[in-house]
């Protein structure tokens, strides 16, 4: 398997050739920097739907027969723009959901001083895990399961499915062979960037990662960990 930043791979003869583009929501309007993490009725911003609507118009002449979503509305509206430039319905499926958070509706990031408070303090004792949140194996299984399933659906084409971006990253590190144990400021995954997995079958043979709205991702966004995914 090969990682790099365009999709060249070829499959083995014989093997069906498919291909899973994982996309990242865009941004959310978030004005008190809360994490958000399932909570309903988080949408995007302005920003976020420009972000959505330039991975439209990237992904609008490729061969992309399903586009499945999680249910939060911030993924649902990355995903509209695309299944309307290709003609299809979103499907929802809850696998692929963001990653459940002890500390969902607060301020909690980097820097400020959240661990520092005693409340917070039971939530915190195996970062490897980890301890807080969802563990990062069980976010692992669901989204291969996902994937899985997008995979066979579209055998032969594409398909794109929109999640958050630690169950992306996590998925990611499990097929590239890396810890799941990890500093959340280092993911590549950014605000409406696609991460490509290439079947040969049933075998990944190629990751690759790309961000059709860089130019549109605010600075801040590149420079701390921030509250939400």
């Amino acid at each position: 398997m090969t990682s790099d930043n365009a999709d060249t791979s070829s499959s083995p003869s014989g093997s069906t050739q498919t291909v899973v583009h994982l996309l990242r929501h865009g941004e959310v309007f978030n004005p008190d920097g809360i994490l958000y993490g399932r909570l309903a009725d988080f949408h995007l911003s302005e920003l976020g739907v420009q972000m959505a609507n330039r991975v439209a118009e990237t992904l609008k002449g490729r061969d992309i027969t399903s586009v499945i979503s999680s249910p939060l509305e911030r993924a649902q509206e990355t995903a509209q723009p695309s299944a309307d430039a290709l003609g299809l319905e979103i499907e929802s499926d809850g696998r692929v959901i963001e990653a459940a958070n002890k500390f969902e509706g607060k301020q909690f990031g980097v820097g400020d001083g959240s661990l520092r408070r005693p409340s917070y303090w039971r939530y915190l004792y195996n970062p490897l895990q980890p301890s807080w949140g969802e563990p990062y194996k069980d976010i692992v299984v669901r989204m291969l399961a996902a994937v899985h399933d997008a995979r066979e659906k579209a055998a032969g084409h594409e398909a794109l499915v929109v999640s958050h971006q630690l169950p992306v990253w996590s998925v990611r590190s499990h097929l590239e062979g890396r810890r799941l144990f990890h500093d959340p400021r280092k993911r590549q995954c950014s605000l409406a960037s696609l991460t490509t997995l290439t079947y040969a079958g049933e075998r990944v043979v190629s990751v690759a990662y790309s961000e059709p709205a860089a130019d549109l991702i605010p600075v801040r966004a590149t420079k701390k960990f921030t509250a939400g995914a």
